[in-house]
């Protein structure tokens, strides 16, 4: 039986303007590949960040994406810096490494939301940082993920931005109320 490979995480996309740190838990086969966030196309994540802005369609190109995202405040990063996991489920990641969250926050403090993508990015960010003052100084909000497997509750991009736009809604401004 062959083993899963270790997967590594990208470095974060971020910047002095960003407000909003979104953490997903590590990137899928797809982004992998592609060297891109959220790069599977099917994924709900760059519909939802542009819906949250009142802009209907995603821009094509994924600098413009990684653009838009820092325009509107919006950091990106994930929760695990390397794990071995043989797919994209998240069910199936082990031995995990985590990123250094608290040190990007220090590095970035006008960070105020951490916006966790899923409960696997949630669970391991407060498994390993959630006493860290850093992270306890901020709002975390532990978002559904932006996959597009469907789950009881959220079935499709629809219910998903639906339950974004009023978790974040609160706590960023210029999200859109459309």
């Amino acid at each position: 039986m062959e083993s899963a490979p270790r997967v590594h995480s990208f470095p974060p996309v971020v910047d002095d303007r960003s407000r909003c740190l979104v953490l997903g838990s590590m990137p899928g086969v797809a982004s992998l590949q592609l060297h891109q966030y959220y790069g599977n196309a099917r994924n709900y994540f760059w519909p939802i960040l542009f819906a949250l802005h009142g802009v209907p369609a995603v821009d094509e190109r994924y600098e413009d994406r990684l653009a838009f995202a820092l325009a509107h405040g919006f950091a990106i990063w994930d929760t695990i810096a390397s794990c071995v996991r043989a797919g994209s489920l998240d069910s199936e990641i082990r031995d995990l490494l985590p990123n250094d969250v608290p040190e990007l926050l220090r590095a970035y403090p006008g960070i105020s939301v951490i916006a966790c993508n899923g409960a696997k990015s949630h669970g391991e960010l407060m498994r390993h940082f959630g006493a860290a003052p850093e992270v306890q100084a901020r709002t975390v909000l532990r978002l559904p993920s932006t996959s597009p497997i469907p789950t009881p509750k959220y079935r499709g991009l629809e219910d998903r931005l639906a339950a974004w736009r009023e978790l974040l809604a609160p706590r960023i401004e210029g999200i859109a109320d459309t």
